[in-house]
């Protein structure tokens, strides 16, 4: 599956580039789609059983917050979604089988340790929410702000909802530069993970307008997704994810090596 490690070349990425790469993850949706549909429900199972969690313990406002950072995971669920599209490339033989055995085998490679990352990035991105929340509406602790969404009308409210939007979009951008190559790259080569986000940080800097708009597209996407009880990540989680492993494909350039 993976090849020795080699030196990349970071090629310029074109808008052409993003619409090619979601033509043919539609394309590879359409001829896996019990396989992408298979990975995705294991993202939508999560994003429920985040909101029941929450429900129960009677903290709604937190959805919110839960729900946004959630799809920072999704890189890392997207790899079998990759190697369907690798696979799919290649001609190599297609099976559920094969290609949960390739995913289970990036335990004892570079994979987790880019993972590791993504849940501090997590991890941190939440702490921070509720830290914005305490320091603009910590005053109205006896409010019940699912109850009384005028809250977030008041001064402190609209404070808090630009300074949280904004620290947001800055996480948001950092784990996308490190992550939007660096994982289908980890599949594909025999690199360390500090290499592989560096590569990944390179793209961005080669193409930042296309790529960051590539980002806020995948962002949007997503949310829509999401708001029919996560429903509709069903679909365009596997889009993405093989729409992702071509924009890799065109991003990065092994032939030179």
């Amino acid at each position: 599956m993976s090849h020795a490690i080699q030196a990349a070349e970071v090629l310029r990425v074109v808008p052409s580039d993003i619409r090619d790469a979601l033509r043919r993850g539609w394309n590879d949706f359409r001829r896996a789609p019990l396989v992408g549909i298979g990975f995705a429900l294991v993202y939508v199972l999560g994003g429920w059983i985040i909101v029941l969690a929450t429900t129960v313990e009677g903290q709604l406002w937190w959805i919110l917050p839960a729900a946004a950072g959630f799809p920072i995971l999704g890189p890392f669920v997207a790899v079998g979604l990759y190697e369907v599209s690798r696979r799919l490339e290649t001609g190599a033989p297609l099976s559920l089988q094969g290609v949960l055995g390739v995913v289970l085998r990036e335990k004892d490679r570079q994979i987790p340790s880019i993972a590791a990352v993504i849940v501090v990035f997590f991890l941190f991105w939440n702490f921070l929410a509720h830290t914005i929340f305490a320091l603009f509406l910590g005053t109205s602790t006896l409010t019940n702000v699912m109850s009384s969404l005028g809250v977030f009308a008041t001064p402190q409210g609209l404070a808090m909802l630009a300074v949280g939007t904004a620290v947001g979009a800055v996480f948001a951008a950092v784990l996308f530069s490190l992550s939007v190559v660096s994982l289908p790259l980890l599949l594909d080569r025999e690199v360390d993970f500090v290499t592989a986000m560096m590569t990944s940080l390179d793209v961005v800097r080669q193409s930042p307008v296309v790529m960051l708009g590539w980002g806020a597209a995948i962002a949007a996407m997503l949310f829509v997704a999401m708001l029919p009880g996560f429903l509709g990540l069903l679909i365009v989680l596997p889009v993405l994810g093989h729409a992702s492993w071509h924009l890799y494909r065109a991003a990065v350039s092994w032939d030179a090596a």
